[in-house]
């Protein structure tokens, strides 16, 4: 019987489910941005979710569900390596 070493995932995966469960929980602070280094779309999601009364919180959880939903090749390859600030 032959096992093969798993394959360790690409750098930067390990931010996917924190990332993740940030945009569903508190999307509207943009608190999953920042944990992407995503400081502009942060202070962006958090201002604009503070003027609409947590209304646009809803992007928030969109793109946790986004994150997760994704391989750990495909988030790393979307926005680690491409830098894709929003959806």
């Amino acid at each position: 019987m032959s096992t093969e070493p798993a394959t360790p995932a690409p750098a930067g995966a390990e931010k996917k489910l924190l990332a993740g469960l940030l945009g569903i929980l508190l999307g509207w602070t943009g608190a999953h941005k920042f944990v992407l280094g995503y400081t502009k779309e942060g202070v962006i999601q958090l201002i604009v979710s503070l003027v609409t009364c947590g209304l646009f919180g809803i992007v928030g959880l969109i793109e946790g569900i986004i994150y997760l939903t994704k391989s750990d090749a495909e988030f790393v390859a979307t926005y680690i390596t491409n830098k894709k600030g929003w959806f």
